[in-house]
């Protein structure tokens, strides 16, 4: 029985595993070997990887440049390293592959080779993206009001904040209109808070028709109180969206016979418009908006009442 040799034994271990050798002569740029399991994998076959070119032009066009780029830069400098990248099938799909590199040098320290492992990580890639998936749903989560699917009040914070100071480098105006729904603990008590709710997420879409330009945004901000945020909006485009967002709940019909406004479900709203100069404070804007809203109510409730008015 013939003994095998030390390279006949090597190479049936390295073909043994799911991991793909592989060995690229410096010099030339051609292949001098690539696993088997390559065909298994991608669908080419062993001899059709005959150069760097072959490699390169199997990688998604996304990839491509920054892995070919990266790759030849570290191994100019003798530096194993590793790059992820997509690799293109015989059948037109692509595959997630890890390619672990090391780099081969001679005596006098010139690189001479390339060898290493091609692993597949499609399913480790498939993991990564379902966490990602889940961690923007989390985040996404965290930002809206879990009854009417409006922003909250954090996220109403941090986006007003960007607006302002938007609104002040620019010199364009901003409008603020804060809103509450007339008698609403009245509407609770006499119809309980399933119908409260159920009214509280018609309103909140009621109230997304009239603010429905792209940077227009609309958060709860506290019980059955709502908060319209109006970017580059003066007095009279914000009066309009005020009178649509009014309409809008009014064609909502909603029974409210606590009210002592009328039949239906009706709103108040504070509104406000300002240009920011560098000494002014958004917070004081706020709290003067939410006067306004407060003495709408006051005065009779199912109304509008605008700064200096």
């Amino acid at each position: 029985m013939t003994k095998p040799t030390d390279d006949a034994v090597y190479k049936t271990l390295l073909e043994s595993t799911r991991a793909i050798p592989w060995k690229i002569d410096w010099s030339t740029m051609q292949f001098a070997y690539i696993g088997p399991q390559i065909e298994e994998l991608l669908g080419w076959a062993p001899d059709s990887w005959k150069s760097v070119e072959d490699w390169a032009g199997r990688m998604h066009p996304d990839d491509r440049k920054w892995v070919v780029d990266f790759c030849v830069a570290q191994s100019k400098s003798g530096v194993d390293h590793e790059a992820d990248y997509r690799a293109l099938t015989k059948n037109g799909d692509y595959v997630w592959i890890r390619d672990v590199v090391h780099v081969v040098r001679d005596a006098n320290g010139t690189v001479e080779a390339l060898v290493g492992f091609m692993f597949d990580i499609s399913e480790r890639k498939r993991t990564e993206e379902r966490l990602l998936q889940l961690q923007r749903e989390l985040e996404d989560l965290s930002f809206k009001d879990g009854l009417t699917g409006l922003l909250n009040r954090r996220r109403f914070d941090v986006l007003v904040e960007t607006e302002w100071r938007a609104a002040r480098r620019t010199r364009s105006p901003l409008s603020l209109v804060m809103i509450d729904i007339d008698h609403f603990k009245q509407f609770n008590d006499h119809y309980g808070h399933v119908r409260g709710d159920d009214t509280l997420k018609r309103v909140a879409s009621a109230l997304k028709t009239g603010a429905s330009r792209p940077r227009d945004f609309i958060a709860r901000y506290g019980g059955e109180e709502f908060v319209l945020v109006l970017p580059e909006t003066d007095e009279l485009g914000a009066d309009r969206v005020v009178a649509r967002c009014r309409d809008a709940v009014g064609k909502e019909a909603i029974r409210h016979e606590r009210s002592s406004v009328g039949s239906f479900v009706t709103i108040s709203a504070g509104a406000g418009t300002i240009i920011p100069a560098a000494d002014s404070s958004l917070l004081a804007f706020i709290d003067s908006v939410d006067r306004c809203l407060y003495r709408a109510k006051q005065a009779g409730r199912d109304r509008v009442i605008a700064l200096g008015a």
